[in-house]
C-alpha cells in the first residue's frame, strides 16, 4: 500500500497579476517546482486565491478539459465560443472541452477561491473535435449524508456532470467525528486535497492544504476528531491510452 502526504510548502507556486491571484498548485508545470508531476489523467492542479478583484487576460487552450471548481466567493467566466461573462457563486463547477481550440478570460472576486484542474481526455482525439462548454450549479450535485460524513458527488453516478475523460469520479466530503470509509479499487488512484480541519487517511494524517496520494488501496478510511472537508479525485492508474504528459516524455 502506498500513502503520500505532499504538504503546501512542497507543491508548486504562481502568481497571476503581480500577485493579485497566487496559487500553490499540487500538480504544476516544470516552471513551477511542484514535487508531483502528471500522473493518470490528471496533468494540472493549481488552488488559487484572489487576494484582491482581478482578471486573468483572455488565453488559448486546445485538447484538456479544464475545470474550475469554485470554493468561495465568485468568479465570471468569457470564452471565445460563448461571447458573454458568465457568472459562478462558491459550489459551482464549470467545464471546458477545449478540443480543438478555444480562448478564455477569468475574473475573481476579492477572496475568491478555486480549484483549475485539467484533466487529459486523449488528445489525439479531442484535438479533433470543436471545443464545447458547461456551467453546473451547486445545487444540480446528487449529496448523501450518512452518520460520519456528508458526500457530494461532483462526477460520477448520479452527477450531470459531462466528461470526455474516461473512468473519473470527483467527490467533496465533510468528514464527521464518526469518520467514513470509501470503497477502493488498487488498479485506481485517489487524489485528495484537504480543505479545512485535520483527517487521517488510512491512518495517515494530513492537514489543511496538504495534497495526499493514494494507491494500491482497497478502502479509505478517513477520520478526523473535529470534523474535515476533502475534496478527492478517483481516477485510472492507467487510463488506457497515452496521455500527453507520457508522449512528452519519450519524445
Amino acid at each position: 500500500m502506498a500513502i503520500q502526504v505532499i504538504p503546501k510548502e512542497q507543491q508548486g507556486s504562481g502568481a497571476f497579476n503581480g500577485g493579485e491571484i497566487v496559487e500553490n498548485k499540487p500538480i504544476g508545470f516544470p516552471q513551477d517546482h511542484s514535487s508531483v508531476r502528471p500522473y493518470s489523467s490528471l496533468f494540472y492542479w493549481a488552488h488559487a486565491r484572489a487576494v484582491v478583484d482581478s482578471t486573468i487576460g483572455l488565453h488559448p487552450h486546445q485538447g484538456f478539459e479544464i475545470c474550475s471548481f469554485v470554493l468561495q466567493g465568485e468568479i465570471r467566466h468569457f470564452d471565445t465560443q460563448l461571447r458573454e461573462w458568465r457568472p459562478l457563486q462558491a459550489g459551482d463547477v464549470q467545464i471546458i472541452r477545449a478540443g480543438n481550440g478555444i480562448s478564455h478570460s477569468e475574473f475573481m472576486a476579492k477572496d475568491a477561491e478555486i480549484f483549475q484542474i485539467w484533466f487529459d481526455p486523449d488528445l489525439t482525439k479531442t484535438l479533433d473535435k470543436p471545443a464545447s462548454y458547461d456551467d453546473y450549479r451547486s445545487s444540480d450535485f446528487p449529496e448523501l449524508s450518512t452518520a460520519g460524513a456528508t458526500v457530494k458527488t461532483l462526477a460520477g453516478a448520479g452527477s450531470p456532470f459531462t466528461m470526455d475523460t474516461p473512468g473519473v469520479e470527483i467527490l467533496r466530503l465533510e468528514i464527521g467525528a464518526a469518520g467514513h470509509t470509501l470503497a477502493a479499487e488498487p488498479t485506481r488512484v485517489y487524489s485528495a486535497y484537504v480543505l479545512s480541519g485535520e483527517v487521517t487517511f488510512n491512518g495517515e494524517a494530513a492537514k489543511p492544504s496538504d495534497f495526499v496520494l493514494l494507491t494500491e488501496q482497497s478502502a479509505i478510511e478517513l477520520q478526523s476528531a473535529a470534523g474535515a472537508q476533502v475534496f478527492l479525485i478517483s481516477s485510472p492508474a492507467q487510463p488506457g491510452y497515452r496521455t500527453y504528459a507520457q508522449l512528452r516524455r519519450a519524445n
